[in-house]
């Protein structure tokens, strides 16, 4: 980015506070006009299919009704996350009007369970938005202005938990509970649009982020949920949810950023530091049949130091933890590609597994919105990154190891395989981990094992029925055929991708693929299964590039490049049947151009690094286990 001479002088403090004007923001406008704004457009049913619907959601929203988000200027309501998400039209908390680009099938409101909804509704609390809104400091206050308002916001957050349970404030918490629940019911339309009332257990630790979304089957919910006020460890919750399955509530919990717990997420202890054990591995997964791996605050599933020879693993990477001083979150036990492995380590030393668990994609937007297109991207925390100017530091004066939002990304969606769009029929595909996560586009996946499927099912008509029913879909789990069965034989795969159909072509498929040895260590390998545009891999087992159509300067890309479709019947060359392993499919897109770089093109500055990126999907997985 190249600073304007204005900026520069600011910087430096050459110039008084008064001399540093507001940044010309192009995002702000039009401003937000309630007569313009539009009703979410009618939808038709989806009937019950035995081979299941792709239904597209986000299962992590925050509105006013959680403090971090009514703090930096969020005034939307449950309501307007629905209304939202249906693709009708809101207001963003800087004051324009945002939309969805399409309707979901699918959503959850998980507003934070401390002190729910008490910032909003306790008069005491006075913000710098009660005399001047958000929109109006954006357009008249210096970047230096701005960022005071920011870091005295910041400070204040923590401050809210001196609070206490005090009556009062249980008062607000348990009728923002209410409300929550009476609104998701209020939107629910079964066959058409799916309300799941949730929220989010905020455990955070020494500043390490063990958080989790609780959702529910129905409305069979607690009187209030469940705060790391009781407890920030995470087996409590786990008891907690135990305890209400007991009384016929079904319910289940969703960790999520664990590239921000500094190896906490997914450990090889204990929160305690105690030994894992199996009844410890049985509960969590009772409890936690899902993660999510792609959201704002960065991606989850690997990392370069953890994965050096896959060339796609330095994706959306965001490792610095959330404290104020954004101290480096150690890799190892907070990605879930390595939280596999630990797991069929586990399976090998000690005879159970603690993380065998299934994928999603969701926002966590504190905005009531699902801001996860590139080109639509309209931040996460309006007074940290609502407009471009602050997501690319133009209206902040911030030191840019504190500007956070640069690395946050326009993620992600959670894909679910549902036989019908209820919250039944979703909530037990999260439960059989019959799901995957994207990156933002709706990316279609499927993928299928068996030690039963032959080359000629992928041309049947019944390809789908044959898949289901002589193997199992992703979140499955394969064995060897029974006594005799061929030693020799190993698995097959049969997957299939095509692009968003608004979005870019397809890069390639891909198969990863986890193992253990005989030693107990693990090891990953990763498979090109299909490539576009007739390229094959090389004798030295490389892939060329699929090339790059992106224009910087206008933020534009061409599909001239790329598949709009993938698929493969593939079996494992490397099969060892002594070796528990699993596998995953990862569908890639062509080059595009990242959100900073729309923004930069807006505000007429040089688009920062990276300027493109290769967005994807990233299938559940499918486990072979020896016995």
């Amino acid at each position: 980015m190249i600073p304007t001479l204005k900026t520069a002088l600011c910087g430096l403090g050459i110039v008084a506070l008064t001399a540093c004007g507001p940044v010309e923001d192009p995002t702000l406008f039009p401003a937000y006009d309630p007569a313009k704004a539009e009703s979410p457009p009618p939808k038709p049913a989806v009937e019950y299919s035995p081979t299941r619907h792709l239904l597209w959601g986000d299962l992590h929203i925050h509105t006013s009704y959680s403090t971090d988000a009514y703090s930096m200027g969020v005034k939307a309501t449950p309501d307007d996350a629905y209304v939202f998400t249906r693709g009708g039209t809101i207001e963003h908390g800087a004051g324009y009007a945002i939309q969805i680009d399409r309707p979901l099938d699918f959503a959850a409101v998980t507003d934070h369970s401390e002190y729910m909804g008490a910032a909003r509704a306790d008069d005491s609390i006075v913000l710098p938005f009660e005399e001047r809104s958000l929109r109006e400091r954006l357009l008249n206050d210096s970047p230096l202005s701005l960022s005071i308002v920011l870091l005295k916001i910041a400070s204040n957050v923590k401050g809210f938990d001196d609070y206490g349970d005090t009556p009062e404030i249980r008062e607000i918490a348990l009728n923002s509970w209410k409300l929550m629940v009476d609104t998701a019911n209020a939107h629910y339309e079964p066959g058409v649009f799916t309300t799941l009332v949730g929220y989010e257990w905020s455990s955070m630790p020494g500043e390490q982020n063990l958080h989790r979304n609780v959702i529910y089957r129905d409305t069979n919910v607690p009187e209030f949920p469940y705060t790391s006020l009781d407890s920030d460890n995470p087996e409590d919750l786990w008891d907690a949810l135990d305890k209400q399955r007991a009384e016929g509530k079904k319910v289940l919990a969703i960790p999520h950023n664990g590239n921000v717990s500094n190896g906490l997420m997914y450990d090889r202890v204990k929160f305690d530091g105690s030994p894992m054990t199996p009844e410890y591995a049985e509960q969590r997964m009772r409890n936690e049949p899902v993660s999510e791996i792609m959201q704002i605050k960065g991606t989850s599933d690997t990392h370069p130091v953890l994965s050096p020879e896959d060339e796609f693993a330095d994706f959306e990477i965001m490792n610095a933890m959330l404290s104020p001083t954004g101290d480096y979150s150690e890799p190892r036990g907070s990605y879930t590609r390595d939280a596999m492995r630990t797991g069929i380590e586990f399976s090998h030393t000690e005879g159970f597994n603690p993380y065998r668990f299934g994928v999603i994609g969701s926002s966590d937007s504190h905005n009531a919105s699902t801001p996860v297109e590139e080109d639509n991207f309209t931040g996460k925390l309006p007074l940290m990154d609502g407009t471009a100017g602050l997501r690319l530091g133009e209206s902040l004066m911030l030191p840019e190891s504190m500007q956070r939002s640069r690395k946050w990304g326009a993620a992600g969606l959670a894909g679910v395989w549902a036989q019908e769009n209820t919250r039944e029929s979703i909530f037990d595909a999260l439960m059989r981990k019959e799901t995957f996560a994207t990156s933002g586009p709706r990316i279609s996946l499927r993928f299928f094992g068996s030690f039963d499927y032959d080359a000629a099912m992928m041309d049947s008509v019944e390809l789908l029925e044959q898949a289901y029913a002589r193997g199992v879909p992703m979140g499955g789990a394969l064995q060897l055929p029974g006594q005799g069965a061929d030693a020799s034989a190993a698995p097959t795969f049969a997957l299939w991708a095509a692009k968003d159909p608004e979005g870019a072509n397809l890069d390639r498929l891909q198969v990863i693929k986890g193992w253990v040895d005989a030693r107990g260590a693990t090891h990953e390998t990763i498979f090109d299964v299909a490539l576009s545009d007739g390229r094959a891999m090389g004798a030295d087992g490389t892939v060329p590039p699929v090339g790059n159509t992106v224009d910087v300067a206008t933020a534009t890309y061409k599909n001239s490049i790329g598949a709009t479709q993938l698929s493969a019947f593939w079996q494992d060359p490397q099969f060892d049947p002594a070796q528990e392993a699993f596998y995953y499919a990862r569908a890639i897109e062509i080059p595009t151009p990242r959100w900073s770089t729309y923004d930069a093109m807006r505000l007429d500055i040089e688009a920062p690094e990276p300027t493109t990126l290769q967005e994807r999907a990233i299938s559940s997985a499918i486990w072979y286990q020896t016995e």
